[in-house]
């Protein structure tokens, strides 16, 4: 229950009112009193924990997780204007990456009594007793993009088919190193060096697993060497998907394994850690003509990554438009609010370890200089914005 009965006085001026009389009123306050916290209890025991309003407006609260990365900035934009048009009000906050700021914003936004929350979380594991708050209150939780783990209190999950992701980096780096499925005994082998998204964002693990689904045969069989051994996705996690944390790694690997030995590919699951990997790569002399970058790859379509594929730098990323999901994930929040059915594809996959939290899952597209008009013909970029 979203508000608590303000407390029943009764006075007593000594005029116009006989003893039975006030009796009477007490007794029926105290009836009254009684079936009201009764109610409530009912209401917050059983059934579902929010009542759904036929009528639009209110406030949608959108917690996003940093404006360090461009993606997270159009998301959170793409969501409020889409909430907007759909004939809500918004309160759109960036966490900066740090998990107390986001904890902080949420308290904020249950305590002026939103909606809907939307959120990507900074670490999927730390908002626990905020959600709880957000329960108490009657608030439902859309889990955008990110997983939030280890809470009963989160309704749905939007986001893209993150394993797929996995897929598509590991099939791409298989297909440009030309390692065919027949071609097991080969003597041919390639270096690649493994690099994994932050440890605490639980699509960590599925783009990692949908990777090493497509790559672990031609590990085993040898075709390819991961010459550092660093080879479990614990030792290849990128803390807040920080480029420069990456660069810096990036560093180390090729000064520790590689010597005057080459390094072929890069499994980088997202465009900001491809960015730091290609600075360190640089620095160690590759990107010319007698010593080409590997095959990198990576993921969302950022801008700065786009043009670096276009220049011959990145080799790979995987687009995933934002703005369906946003749009997605405007109607689950509607559907929600007014009582409607709401669309999910994904009823079993995405266990957050309390609850298996359903979930609409988009289409990820692999993009290289091959394909990459499709991000003008789909509006998502400009052509002047390429060039």
């Amino acid at each position: 229950m979203r508000t608590r009965p303000r407390p029943l006085t009764h006075s007593h001026t000594g005029t116009g009112t006989g003893t039975g009389a006030r009796t009477l009123g007490v007794t029926l306050t105290a009836a009254l009193l009684t079936v009201s916290l009764a109610a409530c209890g009912q209401e917050a025991k059983g059934g579902s924990r929010y009542k759904p309003d036929t009528g639009k407006g209110g406030t949608i609260g959108l917690a996003m997780p940093t404006k360090a990365s461009e993606r997270w900035i159009a998301d959170g934009r793409n969501m409020a204007k889409q909430f907007q048009k759909a004939g809500y009000r918004t309160d759109l906050q960036y966490g900066d990456d740090k998990v107390e700021n986001q904890v902080a914003q949420l308290e904020n936004m249950i305590t002026k009594g939103h909606r809907l929350l939307v959120v990507a979380a900074i670490d999927g594991s730390a908002l626990t007793d905020v959600l709880r708050q957000a329960h108490d209150a009657g608030i439902p939780v859309i889990s955008y993009d990110r997983l939030i783990l280890g809470t009963k209190n989160v309704d749905y999950y939007a986001s893209f088919d993150n394993e797929r992701v996995g897929e598509q980096q590991g099939r791409y780096i298989v297909d440009k190193l030309k390692l065919g499925k027949s071609d097991a005994d080969s003597d041919d082998s390639h270096s690649i060096e493994l690099f994994a998204g932050s440890p605490d964002d639980n699509n960590t693990k599925y783009f990692w697993n949908g990777a090493l689904k497509v790559l672990q045969p031609y590990l085993k069989s040898g075709q390819l060497v991961v010459r550092s051994k660093q080879t479990r996705m614990n030792q290849a996690t990128t803390l807040r998907w920080d480029g420069g944390t990456a660069q810096k790694r990036m560093d180390d690997l090729i000064s520790k394994s590689y010597g005057d030995r080459r390094v072929d590919a890069v499994l980088s699951p997202y465009d900001g850690i491809s960015i730091g990997v290609i600075s360190a790569l640089k620095s160690a002399g590759y990107g010319t003509k007698s010593q080409p970058l590997p095959v990198i790859t990576g993921q969302d379509a950022e801008l700065a990554s786009v043009k670096s594929i276009i220049r011959g730098e990145q080799t790979q990323t995987v687009f995933k438009d934002t703005r369906k999901l946003a749009a997605q994930t405007v109607q689950m929040g509607d559907a929600m609010l007014t009582g409607k059915k709401v669309e999910v594809n994904n009823t079993k996959d995405y266990d957050n370890g309390t609850k298996t939290v359903p979930a609409f899952l988009l289409k990820p597209v692999s993009i290289d200089r091959k394909n990459i008009r499709l991000l003008v013909d789909e509006g998502y970029f400009t052509a002047g914005q390429l060039k």
